[in-house]
């Protein structure tokens, strides 16, 4: 994640995980949901924030999902249920169940599945926000497996010569281990920026970059940009749980495929949306952004048993030395080192699990008001 989007120096104030834990997942029982579903659910976001992925951790997501859960839009007790299967392949009705729950459990069906046949294929529907993608791809690399996850989302993307927006972030996550070297992780949505990170932009005042965004006409806007400067002004950091709580992520900007033009190849990010709204959404039935009856979100989910293809030792070892040679790479930068998706957030989340978690003064007079509210552990 950008240096721009985490909590300045001066203004963090650190938190212990163990207490990050403790409350969130108070807070998730607060709602009805069983106590190993708070569990799951609190470790998504946790294990974001640890790995420096701010946008998907407790900051904005714990009051999001408040909101969902106050208009019904999440099933606290979500009775899931598979309704097609195969030794490999399998579909899920996820019965408006918090993706963060239900997503980690079809990952691990997936991998049950990969260690009979070599591979397992999760599609599901009717499922609500997934969190951080790569924390469910991440399963299979406890199995010496490679994971994907991706996830079709509500319409936040303007496609390439359209006037408004159509098609969802849709981010994709792989996840492949290495030997000694931190793993490869990639997790990115198919926009410019992820929505979420337009809420961090919004609650820092940090500006908006060209190419991230389009004006009210799905014109890139190919310049540096505040969010107080647009017609469409709307603070993003404010007022979360009303603005998730028909559980999308609405925004008041709308976002470009990453590339931001057809010059620079927005085409080909946008043409990947849609491979996921394919499988995460049509594959399992369910009706997708463009067509403006979607309901929820469609999640696709995928573990690969390396050994059904290659002596996983062997695989791990070229893994290393591969990349290790992107590492040693010369930089073209003085004081940028070449690294790969993955490698930072690991040195991240070794660093906060000793330092604590970073988060911003909002944040934490917003976890202290909602204890407040419902009568549980405070933060600190």
């Amino acid at each position: 994640m950008l240096e721009r989007f985490h909590v300045p120096d001066q203004e963090v104030i650190l938190i212990p995980e163990e207490n990050l834990r403790n409350v969130t997942e108070q807070i998730f029982q607060s709602q009805g949901m069983p106590e190993k579903d708070c569990k799951l659910a609190t470790d998504a976001l946790i294990s974001s924030d640890l790995r420096g992925v701010e946008t998907h951790g407790v900051s904005n997501m714990v009051r999001a999902y408040l909101g969902a859960f106050k208009s019904k839009n999440i099933n606290p007790k979500p009775n899931w249920k598979i309704v097609k299967e195969t030794p490999s392949c399998i579909t899920i009705d996820s019965d408006a169940g918090l993706g963060i729950v239900v997503a980690p459990q079809a990952m691990e069906i997936a991998v049950e599945k990969a260690k009979k046949t070599g591979v397992g294929l999760v599609t599901l529907g009717n499922g609500r926000h997934i969190g951080m993608l790569a924390y469910h791809a991440m399963i299979a690399l406890k199995h010496d497996m490679i994971g994907t996850c991706m996830a079709a989302c509500s319409p936040r993307m303007v496609p390439t010569f359209s006037s408004k927006k159509a098609i969802g972030t849709n981010p994709i996550a792989y996840a492949a281990p290495a030997d000694k070297l931190p793993p490869f992780v990639f997790d990115a949505a198919m926009t410019s920026v992820a929505g979420n990170k337009i809420v961090l932009a919004s609650r820092l005042g940090v500006p908006l970059e060209p190419g991230w965004i389009a004006d009210d006409n799905g014109n890139p806007i190919m310049e540096k940009v505040n969010m107080k400067d647009l017609d469409q002004y709307e603070d993003e950091s404010k007022n979360l749980e009303e603005r998730y709580a028909s559980g999308y992520i609405s925004s008041s900007v709308d976002l470009l495929p990453f590339g931001g033009t057809r010059e620079i190849g927005s085409h080909k990010s946008y043409s990947m949306a849609m491979v996921v709204d394919v499988l995460a959404g049509i594959l399992n039935g369910s009706k997708t952004a463009p067509t403006g009856e979607h309901t929820g979100q469609g999640h696709f989910l995928a573990a690969y048993s390396i050994d059904a293809f290659i002596d996983t030792k062997e695989f791990k070892e070229l893994m290393d030395r591969y990349l290790q040679s992107l590492l040693d790479l010369p930089s073209n930068s003085e004081g940028k080192e070449v690294v790969y998706a993955g490698y930072i957030e690991a040195k991240e989340q070794e660093k906060r699990k000793k330092k604590g978690i970073p988060l911003h003064p909002e944040v934490v007079e917003w976890y202290k008001k909602t204890s407040n509210e419902l009568k549980i552990d405070q933060l600190i």
